[in-house]
């Protein structure tokens, strides 16, 4: 393999291999490595990468990689977004845990985590590595793993979705309810603010009719008194006929008084006038005490 210093990557280029090993690099050249889509085997092993941009992923025509010996923390999340990597050596790094998007890495046949600090479930997964055969073993049992998890996490993505969908039908149903609630409240008010008018329409009228009603007997009584509040009296024409009649006797009797008066008393007494009203007189006397000897007869009748 070529190791021109100071040249480009190209001229570290050697068919299909670009060996960066040994550079002492802290950062990956993604940009001048994706203008150099021959170079399909990537070394890069032996610097001091702590960890890879995410733009390191969009190196789809990688085949194999060699980051070993670095001091990586953590691969890219999306760091499955190669899938045309077969040979991937990780060898001597920092990591724990692998992203799952490496469960995409589905032409991925030789794997090696040998001297990381991984997670004891995966490092048991992951085994040795210290043969072709291991290596490929360990491709195997880590894809797997990390298929298994990722299925699992869409599970749970699942579960927690459908829980997320079950509490926004929930939510829906709620409001759904409230509003419900609310438009029946509302209905039931406005039904009782309209019995309440209904009611208060009575009474008003009601009361106007009972008014009416007062208004009509208050006249009635103005114009005609009832007989339950003073005596019946006589009619007022009878009364005063009654009067007239009085009047009329008194003033013949007084008329009669002062005729026998003249008549007695004066030198008309003998006028034919007054000697007739004197014999009448007469008689009148003469038949009254006729009718007083008349009873004081009968009166000692009874008395035998």
């Amino acid at each position: 393999m070529a190791r021109a210093k100071g040249g480009t990557l190209k001229d570290k280029l050697d068919g299909n291999e670009l060996d960066l090993s040994l550079c002492d690099l802290s950062e990956v050249p993604v940009r001048e490595l994706a203008a150099l889509p021959k170079a399909t085997i990537l070394d890069l092993s032996c610097n001091n990468l702590i960890s890879l941009p995410s733009d390191f992923c969009s190196l789809l025509h990688l085949v194999k990689l060699d980051l070993s010996k670095n001091r990586l923390q953590q691969l890219p999340l999306d760091f499955g977004r190669l899938v045309n990597l077969q040979h991937l050596d990780l060898l001597n790094n920092r990591l724990v845990t692998l992203p799952v998007s490496f469960a995409q890495l589905k032409n991925l046949k030789w794997l090696d985590l040998k001297d990381n600090p991984l997670d004891p479930v995966l490092a048991k997964v992951a085994g040795d590595c210290l043969d072709e055969k291991q290596c490929k073993q360990a491709a195997v049992r880590v894809l797997q793993h990390m298929r298994a998890i990722q299925s699992e996490q869409d599970r749970e993505r699942q579960r927690k979705l459908q829980a997320e969908r079950e509490m926004e039908k929930k939510r829906e149903a709620e409001q759904r309810a409230r509003e419900a609630q609310q438009r029946e409240l509302r209905k039931r008010e406005k039904a009782e603010e309209k019995e309440r008018r209904r009611r208060q329409y009575d009474a008003q009228r009601a009361a106007k009719q009972e008014m009416e009603k007062q208004t009509k007997k208050e006249t009635v009584q103005t114009r005609k008194p009832p007989s339950s509040s003073r005596p019946p009296q006589p009619p007022r024409h009878k009364h005063s006929w009654s009067r007239s009649v009085l009047r009329v006797l008194l003033f013949v009797l007084f008329c009669i008084l002062c005729t026998l008066a003249v008549c007695k008393l004066t030198e008309l007494q003998h006028q034919p006038l007054c000697i007739s009203v004197n014999t009448l007189y007469e008689d009148v006397v003469a038949a009254l005490q006729n009718h007083k000897s008349l009873q004081n007869l009968l009166h000692r009748n009874s008395r035998q």
